[in-house]
């Protein structure tokens, strides 16, 4: 067991991951663990000590989970810069954030609404290359799972590079964890940094 231990048990997002961020950035240990208590945490975690170059083993335990972070052939040291390199940035001068806050656009009719979305996704290949990444928050997240409406759009903008994260805590709330059919569980770091990135960011 690594000598390092997080207890992130009842921290709200994205306090896990911050820690954890945390961690690597003043300590860059070989190995760590650390405990959270929800689902939406545990994915959220696993994803982001992957990107940091980590291997991580989920461990069921009395709570919640552990989670075992050990530095893959890379040295954590090499992994300990942020996720995206100089070029990736240069890469994304130009993006598009699409930021989604609810299943309808506007207010007033709900049918109509979802009309509306549906139609704002069929469009959104329409920006071509410069369309970056969808996050999907709060109401949005529904239309990230099975069964939704605009599910075959969201996956052909996918498998066409574009990157899709949802909101875990989004997802938990609406016990809709197990039910996301596209994209990346994601975080609140995810989603400010995200916007940060971005050359602009639309909210329908």
């Amino acid at each position: 067991m690594p000598e390092i231990e997080l207890n992130c048990q009842n921290l709200a997002c994205p306090q896990p991951v911050l820690e954890c961020k945390k961690l690597i950035e003043s300590k860059t240990p070989a190995a760590f663990s650390i405990l959270v208590d929800n689902d939406a945490a545990r994915e959220n975690v696993s994803r982001f000590i992957g990107s940091k170059g980590y291997t991580a083993e989920v461990q069921p335990v009395a709570g919640g989970w552990r989670i075992v972070a050990t530095a893959s052939d890379m040295s954590a040291q090499d992994c300990a810069c942020e996720v995206m390199n100089a070029p990736q940035l240069a890469s994304i001068d130009r993006k598009i954030c699409v930021f989604i806050a609810s299943d309808v656009i506007g207010s007033g009719d709900d049918e109509l609404g979802g009309r509306l979305m549906k139609n704002f996704m069929a469009t959104l290949p329409e920006l071509g290359a410069d369309l970056w990444r969808i996050v999907m928050v709060n109401a949005g997240v529904k239309l990230a799972v099975e069964d939704s409406p605009v599910l075959g759009e969201l996956q052909r903008l996918e498998a066409d590079g574009v990157s899709i994260l949802v909101c875990g805590t989004c997802l938990d709330f609406f016990n809709l964890l197990d039910k996301r059919a596209v994209g990346q569980t994601t975080n609140m770091l995810d989603v400010v940094t995200s916007m940060q990135l971005a050359a602009k960011v639309i909210r329908p």
